[in-house]
């Protein structure tokens, strides 16, 4: 039986690959390795950092690329969905083919934590599920973005009592702040959904490449900041030509 593993290499800090995931690579045979172009280069490099950092067993690094993805789709879910289809014919591709059919073991090292905002476990599921391959999945949990973001701005999520919400980008543009909370973490907005936001007691934590030497940090009144912070947004991604970036947006309370 073949062993898939889903490792967690957290925010982009070396330091934040945790011993468990440290232990898993060393039982790897095969990495698989999405390769999203020239554009996130220094990630790819991270990758082979860690590698060439915590691997001392003997291993292989296979490569494909990352198929297209239809950015300007009218229907997100649709355009992700199609995203996924081809990824999963990949994925299936080069499970069968490079890895031995007898105690096999490879890896997808995924940023933060797998089991937020990454789509590998669900293409793994569905891979499974056709059976035209037999594999076991390990998940292995990493520092996610938001804990990273978090740590930085010494923040506690929750307050006493209180829920909190992970949401998008793309919901909070389309939707406003979530009712019901005061404490909303937002992943995934390329279109600064935050600068839209009318209201006037909500601060922002916000950080773009968090744990990597790239990193930024911003807080303070939403309404006063906010114009920093998408001028910085402009300039990193204009700089690197990518960004990742994460915010909470909190509520003041009465005291």
């Amino acid at each position: 039986m073949r062993t898939i593993y889903v490792i967690g290499i957290g925010a982009g800090d070396p330091d934040h690959v945790t011993v468990q995931a440290i232990a898993a690579m060393n039982r790897v045979d095969v990495f698989f390795v999405i390769d999203k172009g020239a554009a996130v280069d220094d990630l790819a490099r991270l990758r082979v950092e860690l590698l060439a950092r915590h691997v001392t067993r003997p291993h292989r690094v296979v490569a494909a690329r990352d198929p297209e993805r239809d950015r300007a789709a009218q229907r997100y879910e649709a355009a992700v969905g199609d995203w996924q289809d081809r990824r999963e014919a990949l994925y299936e591709k080069m499970i069968i083919d490079e890895l031995s059919a007898d105690g096999g073991c490879g890896a997808f090292l995924v940023w933060g934590d797998p089991a937020l905002y990454d789509g590998t476990l669900r293409i793994l599921d569905r891979i499974a599920a056709r059976g035209a391959v037999a594999f076991e999945v390990v998940s292995i949990p990493g520092i996610s973005s938001v804990a990273a973001l978090a740590a930085r701005h010494r923040l506690i999520l929750n307050r006493t009592g209180r829920p909190f919400t992970v949401t998008t980008g793309r919901r909070l543009a389309a939707e406003g702040f979530p009712r019901g909370v005061d404490d909303v973490v937002v992943l995934l907005d390329s279109v600064n959904a935050f600068a839209g936001l009318p209201d006037t007691d909500l601060d922002i934590y916000w950080g773009a490449y968090v744990g990597t030497p790239d990193e930024v940090l911003v807080h303070g009144d939403l309404q006063q900041v906010k114009g920093e912070i998408a001028r910085v947004w402009a300039q990193c991604r204009e700089r690197k030509g990518w960004i990742m970036d994460t915010y909470l947006l909190r509520r003041r309370l009465p005291e």
